[in-house]
């Protein structure tokens, strides 16, 4: 492990996405091998640094000293997100075929959002992960709002 490799900033702030896993060596396998991260730190916590960010894992738990009421654990129901991943690629397509081809779980191919081409997959804990390609929306074009359900 190298310091410069690490989600340290020397001055500033960098962002980092943090997700509690089941099964650390399964989803460091998932975010190195099938998105083409890099293992910074094996455990305690797992480090992957993905493109220009820093994907942590731990399993969950109980209550710690600086968050006495918080327990940590992967998702329980999938068909509800409150939060989720968003990668942003140059080519949708080549992505979503190199990463299905590894083993990616992907809800359905890219669709046209007018804004963007996107797709959602999961990861081995269930988590949502966003998958997008600007599209019309670097000519000014937006996407429809979302559909009120409530």
């Amino acid at each position: 492990m190298r310091r410069e490799d690490l989600p340290a900033p020397d001055t500033g702030l960098l962002l980092t996405h943090f997700i509690t896993v089941a099964d650390v060596s399964r989803s460091r396998a998932f975010y190195a091998d099938v998105l083409g991260g890099r293992v910074v730190l094996e455990e305690n916590p797992c480090i992957v640094n993905l493109a220009n960010s820093w994907i942590i894992m731990n399993p969950g738990g109980g209550p710690t000293p600086d968050k006495p009421d918080v327990r940590l654990h992967p998702p329980t129901d999938l068909s509800t997100a409150t939060s989720f991943l968003n990668i942003r690629v140059a080519d949708i397509w080549a992505c979503y075929q190199e990463w299905s081809r590894k083993g990616a779980m992907f809800l359905t191919p890219p669709i046209d959002r007018k804004a963007e081409l996107r797709c959602y997959m999961r990861d081995p804990d269930g988590y949502l992960i966003e998958v997008g390609q600007a599209t019309g929306l670097l000519e000014g074009i937006l996407a429809d709002p979302p559909v009120d359900t409530g």
